[in-house]
């Protein structure tokens, strides 16, 4: 499994237990050097660490079987690209599970000049997916952030590289 976009490991570190080999990949050394801290204290001798940026970066040249992302993909200008890249990161089979934002007005991010998406359009999402190569995409929402009084719906985007 690999988190992409893994900050500190906030979502793999709550599972790492319950699936084999964890790869968290981030492009901040600092929010790495965090996570591998988090990793030593809990003693989890199958979590690694990878500075990777998703759509700069050569992939690993392990696939995978299960790629998951909390709130990062926002941040990745070139949705299409990344999507591309997640597909080949994956072995045949294997699943994508990526939550984020739903489309919003930019209130999100307090910052009017931070490089974001604001939010997706989930049928736009789910064709960018399709043309990816990914097969039975599909989307729940699946929890919200309250933001200055405001509700952002987070969803759940699964697909499967056949």
């Amino acid at each position: 499994m690999i988190e992409i976009g893994a900050g500190t490991g906030l979502l793999a570190l709550a599972i790492a237990r319950d699936v084999g080999s964890v790869v968290l990949a981030d492009p901040s050394t600092g929010m790495l050097a965090v996570a591998e801290q988090k990793v030593a204290h809990a003693g989890l001798e199958n979590v690694r660490t990878l500075r990777f940026a998703l759509t700069v970066d050569p992939l690993p040249t392990d696939r995978l079987d299960l790629a998951v992302s909390l709130l990062a993909f926002h941040h990745v200008a070139d949705t299409g690209a990344a999507l591309d890249a997640l597909f080949a990161l994956l072995e045949p089979g294997g699943r994508l599970a990526l939550v984020d934002l739903d489309a919003e007005d930019g209130s999100f991010h307090s910052d009017p000049d931070a490089e974001v998406h604001h939010g997706f359009v989930r049928d736009d999402l789910g064709r960018r997916a399709e043309a990816a190569g990914f097969r039975d995409v599909g989307f729940a929402t699946v929890d919200q952030i309250t933001k200055d009084d405001r509700v952002y719906p987070l969803f759940l985007l699964t697909a499967r590289r056949p």
